[in-house]
């Protein structure tokens, strides 16, 4: 007598190293076919190099990782493409074809050598675009669409392969909010209609709460918390795993748990962050803020960021990795309202990094409100080209930086030394401090 079919997905104590850094640690995972299962975790804790350790891309260092009961890596990339469809954060097709051709490459895992699509496989392509709307685009170009409506696309042409798993990488990223609830309804209906397995990475842990039949939260690497939302979502999660305070609420229509974030909470504070990699505050503007970003949050880091100007290109950064900003009205001075909010995120940082903006009448408060923090702080900055030329406050802002450096701020030469500062600074052994509940496959 057979006992009941293996999971769609499951690790087995799974662990990646990326040089001397470890992306994953004895992540055990097990998916039940036909889940909505939602990875969830600051950016940083390992929820792409597990979809992508999943998908075959990456081989991890020890344990085991299957799929649909077999180990993955007995299995070719066409079987895989067979069984696995992916949808990634951000894609940027190159050539503008036709939507409903850009779809058929979906059927490419079905084909054999040098063979052609068919009658069938323009029949999936086209369900598939009904299945999202876009049936009357398919003569449409790729690049002529909206953002919310190539992301569309790109899942229509998961769909097309046929495979009965879905395996996405914050796929709601760039979307408005009309466009996240309409993918994640659409996503929802796969799993329960068609028995679809889905495995998500999103940062929203709402609208996980919403749609996902189970949360798993990761943190530096290692499975914190897996379980129903209502037994995951929590005001102790957002402040132990992400460092915020929150209210936990209910949605009285449906009954499901939502949380209201207020502040980061202090480093040390009741229910605050319980590792050392953060928070790192990011002094920026004008885009030179950005790469620090990226690269902090990419390695692990818990951050924010400010003083900043509403539509300034540091401030979209912030907002697409979740980065909590004190953010003022475009062109303005930095007003009081802002300068102290500003005030509170550094006042919670554990290190500050000063990126090579430039510097003018409207930000140099981005300069002035460092100093009670320079010497009790650890400040890193980050070296200022000679050209061009970034100063326009008549020197103030070149005063301030020398009075930075005179207190014991450190200077480095880009985003590479800055990031290995930081960790000189703040890296601890300490391990996460929950354990898994270790839901098993459902």
């Amino acid at each position: 007598m057979s006992g009941p079919p293996a999971p769609a997905l499951r690790l087995d104590r799974v662990s990646v190293a990326f040089g001397s850094r470890r992306a994953l640690q004895d992540a055990s995972l097990a998916v039940g076919r036909g889940k909505f299962v939602v990875l969830a975790g600051p950016n940083g804790s390992g929820k792409t190099t597990l979809l992508r350790v999943l998908l075959g891309f990456v081989v991890p260092a020890s344990g085991r990782a299957e799929l649909l009961g077999d180990d993955l890596g007995t299995l070719s990339i066409r079987e895989r493409a067979r069984r696995v469809a992916w949808v990634p954060q951000e894609e940027n097709p190159r050539d503008d074809v036709p939507i409903g051709e850009y779809v058929l490459y979906g059927r490419y895992a079905h084909l054999g050598p040098l063979e052609s699509e068919g009658a069938e496989d323009r029949r999936f392509a086209r369900e598939a675009l009904e299945s999202v709307g876009l049936a009357d685009r398919a003569g449409d170009g790729i690049l002529s669409i909206s953002g919310g409506e190539r992301q569309r696309a790109i899942l229509a042409r998961a769909l097309a392969q046929q495979a009965p798993v879905l395996l996405l990488d914050e796929p709601t990223t760039h979307l408005d909010i009309g466009h996240q609830l309409d993918f994640l309804e659409r996503v929802r209906s796969l799993s329960r209609d068609r028995g679809v397995t889905v495995l998500a990475a999103l940062h929203d842990l709402n609208l996980a709460a919403r749609y996902a039949d189970r949360i798993v939260v990761l943190s530096r690497g290692r499975v914190y918390t897996d379980g129903p939302p209502h037994a995951v979502l929590s005001e102790e999660l957002l402040a132990r795993v992400w460092g915020v305070d929150s209210d936990l609420r209910r949605d009285p229509r449906t009954g499901a748990p939502y949380l209201l974030p207020h502040r980061v909470v202090p480093v040390g504070a009741p229910g605050g962050l319980p590792h050392a990699l953060g928070p790192v505050h990011v002094v920026g503007g004008g885009g030179a803020g950005s790469p620090l970003l990226r690269a902090l949050a990419d390695d692990g880091f818990l951050l924010t960021a400010g003083a900043l100007h509403l539509l300034d290109s540091d401030t979209e950064t912030a907002e697409a990795l979740s980065v909590p900003a004190a953010v003022e009205v475009p062109f303005a001075p930095l007003g009081p309202e802002v300068r102290a909010e500003n005030r509170k995120l550094l006042d919670a940082a554990r290190a500050i990094v000063v990126a090579p903006f430039a510097v003018g009448p409207s930000n140099l408060a981005n300069l002035e409100d460092l100093a009670p923090w320079a010497g009790r702080t650890p400040i890193v900055l980050v070296a200022r080209p000679e050209s061009p030329k970034w100063d326009f406050t008549e020197g103030e802002a070149t005063r301030r930086l020398a009075e930075l450096r005179a207190a014991g701020a450190v200077e480095v030469a880009g985003t590479r030394e800055a990031l290995a500062e930081l960790h000189r600074l703040l890296d601890s052994e300490a391990p996460p401090v929950a354990a898994s509940t270790a839901a098993a496959s459902g």
